[in-house]
């Protein structure tokens, strides 16, 4: 590792940790030359997904759309920040966890849509709205009984 003050290929470790809830090492170095010391992370490379649009063609995944897309869902609801990125995690690790490179849009709003349910019918109502393009107000009113539906059942 070069030291990032002076250049020099010599460094050496004196102090490894976990990080990041135990998904990095956070290394403190010292530089042999310098004596400077600067801290490293190191991760492990997670593989960079493919998200396959509507229209077939291919763009790289991006998260903030995600969190964007749950952030206006939950406007004026009572959703923390925490609540907002604990979802995101979550979709974001089942996507990474099927081992695909590429993935359908469909797929990753199908899993936005069962996250906000549970999270907020209200949320959920107003993503599905934007999400599934209701044409009028016959195919919003049949999306809410469905969820009504649902709620019925499971209490």
């Amino acid at each position: 590792m070069k030291c990032p003050f002076c250049g020099a290929d010599d460094t050496r470790v004196i102090d490894s940790r976990p990080a990041d809830e135990n998904t990095a090492i956070r290394r403190r170095r010292i530089c042999s030359s310098c004596q400077r010391r600067f801290t490293t992370y190191e991760k492990v490379e997670s593989l960079s997904l493919i998200v396959i649009k509507k229209d077939n063609t291919r763009e790289p995944f991006d998260r903030s759309k995600i969190e964007a897309g749950i952030i206006r869902s939950c406007t004026k609801r009572p959703i923390s920040a925490d609540q907002i990125k604990s979802a995101v995690d979550e979709i974001e690790s089942e996507l990474l966890s099927q081992g695909q490179r590429e993935i359908h849009s469909i797929a990753i709003g199908e899993l936005v849509m069962e996250k906000l349910k549970k999270m907020d019918p209200v949320a959920y109502v107003r993503f599905a709205s934007v999400y599934r393009e209701f044409k009028d107000v016959d195919t919003f009113m049949n999306e809410l009984e469905k969820l009504k539906k649902t709620e019925d059942s499971s209490q």
